[in-house]
């Protein structure tokens, strides 16, 4: 992240993803500590490594790399629908609208054939991704309870809502 005139600029992470998977998870744009930390989900308090551990049978507590692994082993991509924006703070309702650039889904889909479903970690990636992405990939799309923190579902609602998609 780097500051500019106009607020600061976020510059999102390269897709975790391997030949062969078959579902992608799409967040909006990484949070600050996410970009700190350089990590998808980098806030500790960010339910999604959590539920996947749980789902996929890793320890949420391993090393990145190593949760990273074990979730594309098991045939899961994660990416972000922005390439880059400009907003303050962390929150998706921040995000400038007139700097949003979608990510290349045409290019990646096309790559990565596997795909068959999306499931949107909360409502400004669906949203986003809906207005700024064309792409002509047969998809299923879904939106999940959002992991961040500032969505105040418990745990267990979002353990649960996630376990009945991925089994779906």
């Amino acid at each position: 992240m780097t500051d500019s005139p106009r607020g600061p600029e976020v510059v999102g992470f390269a897709p975790l993803v391997r030949p062969g998977a078959r579902t992608l998870f799409l967040g909006n744009a990484p949070s600050v500590l996410s970009l700190q930390r350089q990590q998808y989900y980098g806030n500790p308090r960010n339910a999604f490594w959590p539920i996947m551990a749980q789902l996929c049978g890793f320890d949420a507590a391993a090393p990145y790399e190593q949760r990273a692994a074990a979730l594309m082993s098991a045939g899961y991509a994660v990416w972000d629908v922005l390439a880059f924006c400009r907003r303050p703070g962390s929150l998706d309702a921040a995000v400038e609208r007139d700097s949003m650039v979608a990510n290349d889904f045409e290019s990646f889909f096309a790559e990565y054939p596997s795909i068959e479903r999306v499931f949107f970690t909360g409502g400004a990636a669906e949203a986003n991704y809906r207005r700024l992405v064309r792409v002509a990939a047969p998809l299923r799309y879904r939106r999940l309870p959002s992991t961040s923190p500032a969505h105040t579902v418990s745990f267990e609602t979002k353990l649960a809502a996630w376990r009945a998609a991925l089994l779906d």
